[in-house]
This record gives C-alpha cells, structure tokens and sequence, in this order.
C-alpha cells in the first residue's frame, strides 16, 4: 500500500544518508499516517491521513 496522504496527496520525501566519512546512500522520510473514520461525501469511511492534516482540520472525523 502507498504511504500517500488521501487528503494532501503527499507522499514520502527522498534523500540521502550521511555518514562522517561523507558516504552517501539513499534512505527516505515517511509521513505519519495515522488510519481514521472519517465523514467522506456524507458518509463515514476509513481513509489514511497524514498528522498535519489531522492537525488542521482538512479531516472531518466521523462519530
């Protein structure tokens, strides 16, 4: 499954590891996604959304 936010759309972000030596090898940093009920069109759904938008508000969370 996609680390993808369903609200945002962001994904992971890509990079490098960086040892004292300066030895360069790829790693990567995930997002929080945290697995909520939420109201999606009217009715209540499970969706899997990153903390920042839990955080903010974009997410309507179901009862």
């Amino acid at each position: 499954m996609a680390k993808v936010c369903e609200v945002c759309q962001r994904g992971p972000r890509f990079g490098n590891r960086v040892s004292h030596a300066h030895n360069l090898t790829k790693r990567r940093w995930n997002l929080n996604l945290q697995t909520v009920h939420a109201v999606v069109k009217g009715a209540p759904k499970r969706i899997r959304v990153c903390t920042a938008c839990i955080k903010s508000g974009k997410v309507q969370k179901a009862a």
